[in-house]
């Protein structure tokens, strides 16, 4: 009997110590792979929330000019400028596919060539949409703006065309340069922008007091800055693998990749659009003017903090693809996990940080008491919102690595434009509660989409996804060779 407990205490002993070598093995992988994702999101995040900085303060220089001024800033800027840069942005998001899994799978000739394919795509895309922003006052009317509130915004998006056009440029530029990890030079480029976006400000609306056309013609001038900066980096030797000067191949195979362009242009804008919905929808109530500053306030803190999740999103479509391309289906599924769980933890912080300083955070954007507790009535939902923003992002990362945009993009349309959009709608007029409803019924939409994206992933069989990348890249490669 001793003899047998001694084996057995032996065993259990020795099945310990298997345990406790396994959990270390998981923490070493763990920390290997967090740094491989922060070496991606550190910049990344950086980049986003100094971006976005840029407009924060354009947004708040122009609340703090008088309330009108806030609500067409806001209006412009997002529902016109935001139209526009979420269709380009999802266009431009194709690059993490493909130069991602290029670049894993190390064809990294094919990175220059993706790059002029975008910009070709993309400036043909600016320039379709430009009547949007030439004729803004008149279509905002229409859609139940208020007559004073639509000629303000629609002047200022005219005003506005020249950043229109900067995103043609920026957003491939930023796509090929992480995907090679080389986005510290746009976190670096960011820095400089907003020091310049800043001094700028400073002389041409309180030194020269240029008004509301000095607030939009420093935000035009900022984007050219960092667009002026990226290239040059690109084209005078930062890439030298990947850069092989310009080249007629861009021509070729445009279809294809326009058809890849075109879904993920649908997937990522309608993510981008749907809470810019709101602006328009709270335009249509009464109050319009006090509805829309609140809003708007509560929707530029929402996507400032949003940058955090969206610069994991960038990190996760960047190692899965790379992972993919590589044919490595259990790396890229680890990193999906490790991201998952990073990012979740920061959104539990920010909802903390709302629900604390709940009675605030508006004062960022204008000293009115009225927008101020208005914002702090609708400081419940922003939360929520937030939480959920530092989930489904990354899912989506997931869905750009693995090239699944066409799937998510029908995902995108039934969560956000057939459940959450109506639901919205008659909770804020049917049952009378106003913007509050409008904002609840939305949220349920994301909380739909995330769900549906969370079971996908986890049903997702990575060894074919790593099977079907490697096919991608050879027919891309064999196109390219003709």
């Amino acid at each position: 009997m001793e003899e047998g407990g001694e084996e057995m205490n032996a065993g259990l002993l020795l099945r310990k110590g298997e345990q406790e070598e396994e959990e270390c093995k998981l923490r070493k992988r763990m920390w290997i792979e967090s740094k491989k994702l922060w070496r991606v999101a550190g910049p990344a995040i950086f980049s986003r929330v100094v971006t976005y900085s840029m407009d924060v303060i354009t947004q708040a220089v122009a609340g703090h000019l008088g309330d009108l001024e806030l609500a067409s800033m806001s209006i412009a800027n997002n529902v016109v400028v935001g139209f526009s840069f979420g269709l380009l942005l999802g266009m431009a998001s194709v690059l993490e596919t493909l130069c991602g899994q290029a670049f894993g799978a190390r064809k990294y000739n094919m990175l220059g060539i993706y790059l002029q394919r975008s910009f070709i795509i993309l400036f043909a895309c600016a320039t379709l949409l430009l009547p949007m922003y030439i004729f803004a006052a008149p279509i905002l009317q229409l859609i139940g703006q208020p007559p004073e509130l639509a000629a303000q915004a629609g002047k200022l998006s005219i005003w506005f065309i020249p950043v229109h056009y900067a995103f043609v440029f920026i957003l491939p530029l930023q796509r090929f340069l992480q995907s090679q990890i080389k986005n510290f030079v746009h976190a670096a480029v960011s820095a400089i922008v907003l020091i310049v976006h800043l001094f700028m400000t400073w002389l041409f609306v309180y030194r020269y007091r240029f008004g509301l056309f000095g607030t939009a013609m420093v935000l035009n001038f900022s984007w050219w800055v960092g667009v002026g900066l990226l290239l040059a980096f690109v084209l005078y030797g930062g890439c030298r693998e990947t850069w092989k000067g310009f080249s007629m191949l861009a021509f070729d195979g445009l279809w294809e990749f326009l058809k890849l362009s075109a879904a993920s242009g649908v997937m990522l804008c309608l993510e981008n659009w749907y809470y810019r919905i709101l602006i328009v929808l709270a335009g249509n109530i009464q109050n319009a003017e006090i509805a829309v500053d609140a809003l708007s306030i509560c929707i530029s803190i929402n996507a400032w903090q949003l940058m955090i999740p969206l610069g994991f999103f960038a990190a996760t479509g960047v190692r899965v693809a790379n992972e993919l391309g590589a044919g490595n289906s259990k790396g890229a599924k680890f990193a999906t996990i490790v991201a998952v769980i990073t990012s979740s933890i920061i959104g539990i912080v920010f909802f903390i940080l709302i629900i604390t300083f709940h009675n605030k955070i508006a004062y960022i954007f204008t000293i009115s008491e009225v927008v101020i507790d208005a914002v702090d009535n609708l400081s419940l939902l922003l939360a929520f919102t937030i939480l959920l923003n530092n989930i489904q992002p990354i899912l989506s990362g997931v869905a750009v690595g693995s090239g699944w945009q066409s799937a998510v993009a029908y995902v995108n349309i039934g969560s956000y434009y057939f459940i959450g959009v109506p639901i919205g709608i008659l909770m804020g007029w049917l049952l009378q509660l106003g913007v509050l409803g409008i904002w609840a019924g939305m949220i349920g939409g994301t909380a739909i989409q995330t769900l549906i994206l969370a079971i996908m992933t986890i049903r997702c069989d990575w060894d074919k996804e790593a099977l079907e990348a490697s096919s991608r890249m050879e027919k891309l490669s064999r196109q390219n060779e003709r």
